[in-house]
């Protein structure tokens, strides 16, 4: 049976995969391991042990956090992160276009990356 923590971070790891344009393949390469295993730790059916997450963070240039982030808390830390910043869904790599404009954002050279970052910050009026 499938732990649901298990299936977060396969779902993670699928998203942030496909954030970067890695394959199966690719990602598997790198991390010295067949794509049938990041297959099944991307549907949860296989556990992630903590020193390939490691591995799997590397490769795609993360923090192990980022796997986690999303989580179902506890009541308590929930209330935290909820004062922390309402204005962002918990899973936002659940949403296609949050996804494909961060893809975007990533392919644009960092010098006008930047200006269009500072931009976006002024548009909000966040400071």
């Amino acid at each position: 049976m499938k732990h649901p923590v298990d299936v977060h971070v396969g779902k993670r790891i699928r998203h942030r995969r496909w954030m970067v344009g890695m394959t199966q393949q690719q990602l598997a390469e790198k991390v010295g391991i067949k794509f049938q295993q990041i297959q099944k730790y991307e549907t949860g059916m296989n556990r992630v042990s903590a020193s390939r997450l490691w591995d799997i963070a590397e490769a795609l240039s993360v923090p192990v956090a980022f796997f986690f982030e999303g989580m179902d808390m506890p009541v308590e830390a929930q209330s935290v992160a909820h004062q922390e910043d309402a204005s962002v869904p918990a899973d936002i790599l659940a949403d296609k276009e949050a996804l494909e404009l961060v893809r975007s954002y990533y392919a644009i050279p960092e010098n006008q990356r930047r200006r269009l970052f500072e931009l976006a910050r002024v548009l909000s009026d966040v400071a």
